[in-house]
């Protein structure tokens, strides 16, 4: 069993023992006490900062794209590394680009709405993302985390609403399986058809502009993100006639798939951890909700995906705060955070197979007085 060390530090003992939860009562501080300890600066954003890292980025995407322009000269065995190489590199670069547009999504990327959604729509659109469609619902989900009712994505489910095949797959062969259908197909589902999103009393899609995930004055917004998405289609097919499907799947098509892969990933591990509680409509509140995060170690990862991975805590107490300064922003507030800041540095290849083991449903403490806080479990 894992045990939560001091700072929020995963630590493994010698000897089992019970999981160490998080705190799970209200807070002994406000967000406005932890806003006052942040340094304003914190809180400022900079256009030529933030574009600095799309340079950045793009410039690494382009020069990793011009690179295979050469493989053709490489002997066959080289060729053979050579694209496993591109294809990660390429993946986790875009990734950081995939979080800048998340960014622009957060009105974090400048004082400008209006240079936020740009940059956000043609980044996201073109990874294939419907860029105003999630960003309200990823907005929907900020401000309902860890709510069993309300939140938007990764909303766990009491062991009484497992589907009836879920015990089969509580074992290695199911738990690879899982992981490997939803590290490929979890991304699109989401968007296409909600799955593990939160229920809806009918057919929730991020491309339907008449779905119940939006309201009437967001249809021309989504309308625009089908566009979007349409667009960024037509110039794939395009680029499929001249160059061929092979080449567009090696050049773009593998390396979006790392990308997907890493953001389900991400957000899965952000907020799935057996320490972490989960609220229904009883007890939930949005601080103890935005507190039911963990940050993350993915090591030299954490610059290529630009942090979102371990300042996660901080960025959802204060979304707008640009990427750059959250580092310091979790520094300021950890002391007053205490036992409330939760930080894994579990490799997280290890960290994703322990969650899969031991994070299949929630369900309240049998015979505890709280019956709206509900933990992980994975007994059946």
């Amino acid at each position: 069993m894992i045990k939560m060390g001091g700072g929020g530090r995963m630590s493994e003992p010698s000897s089992p023992s019970p999981v160490r939860r998080v705190p799970h009562t209200k807070p002994p501080f406000t967000v406005g006490e932890l806003k006052k300890a942040i340094p304003p600066h914190c809180f400022h954003r900079s256009v030529l900062h933030s574009f600095s890292y799309v340079v950045y980025d793009l410039s690494l995407v382009f020069l990793f794209y011009y690179i295979t322009t050469y493989f053709s000269l490489l002997p066959s065995s080289l060729t053979v590394l050579a694209w496993p190489l591109y294809w990660t590199l390429q993946g986790c670069t875009l990734t950081g680009v995939w979080v800048i547009a998340h960014e622009c999504g957060h009105h974090a990327f400048s004082d400008y709405q209006w240079l936020d959604d740009a940059v956000g729509f043609v980044l996201h659109s073109s990874l294939l993302v419907p860029y105003f469609s999630w960003k309200i619902s990823h907005r929907r989900h900020h401000s309902n985390t860890g709510s069993l009712d309300r939140d938007e994505v990764f909303v766990p489910k009491p062991k009484s609403k497992l589907a009836c095949f879920s015990k089969y797959l509580n074992n290695p062969l199911g738990r690879v399986l899982t992981l490997a259908v939803t590290l490929t197909l979890g991304w699109p589902m989401y968007l296409a058809f909600n799955v593990s999103g939160r229920p809806y009393d009918r057919f929730a899609c991020h491309y339907n502009p008449y779905g119940p995930i939006y309201s009437a004055r967001d249809r021309l917004q989504i309308y625009i993100s089908d566009a979007g998405i349409f667009t960024a289609g037509y110039v794939l097919y395009r680029l499929v006639l001249a160059k061929g499907m092979a080449w567009v799947v090696c050049v773009y098509g593998i390396p979006l798939l790392i990308v997907n892969a890493f953001l389900v990933l991400i957000t899965y591990l952000q907020h799935t951890h057996p320490t972490l509680p989960h609220y229904d409509s009883s007890e939930w509140d949005w601080l103890r909700g935005a507190l039911a995060t963990v940050d993350r170690d993915y090591g030299v990862l954490n610059k290529v995906f630009h942090n979102i991975t371990d300042t996660h805590v901080a960025h959802h107490l204060f979304s707008t705060m640009p990427h750059y300064n959250a580092m310091e922003a979790t520094r300021a507030i950890k002391p007053i955070l205490g036992e409330y800041y939760q930080f894994d540095d579990t490799p997280f290849y290890k960290a994703m197979w322990r969650e899969a083991r031991e994070c299949l449903y929630v369900e309240p403490d049998e015979g505890g007085s709280e019956k709206g806080v509900f933990w992980y479990n994975n007994k059946f």
